[in-house]
C-alpha cells in the first residue's frame, strides 16, 4: 500500500482543499496518509514553506499547491 505524505500548515485553505481531494480518492484507492504540519519544524518551513501543500507518494514529491484528482488516481494505480 502506498504511503502519501501531505506537508501543510494550519489555516491553509489550499491544504484544506488537498485533504478533501485525498479523502475522496481514498474511498476508491486505499493508501496510508501521513499529515505533516511544517510550522513545527524550521527545516520543513525552509524546504516547503512557499509550496504548500506538497504531496509525496512513497517519498517522491508529486504535487505542490493543488492536487489533481485524476492524475493522483493514475499515479496510485501504477503500483
Amino acid at each position: 500500500m502506498h504511503v502519501l505524505t501531505l506537508y501543510g500548515a494550519r489555516e491553509c485553505c489550499l491544504c484544506d482543499d488537498a485533504k478533501v481531494v485525498l479523502d475522496r480518492v481514498r474511498k476508491s484507492m486505499p493508501f496510508n496518509l501521513e499529515m505533516v504540519d511544517i510550522s513545527t519544524d524550521p527545516e520543513l518551513v525552509e524546504r516547503y514553506g512557499t509550496e504548500i501543500p506538497v504531496l509525496c507518494i512513497d517519498g517522491v514529491k508529486v504535487f505542490r499547491y493543488r492536487i489533481h484528482e485524476k492524475k493522483l488516481l493514475q499515479l496510485l494505480s501504477r503500483g
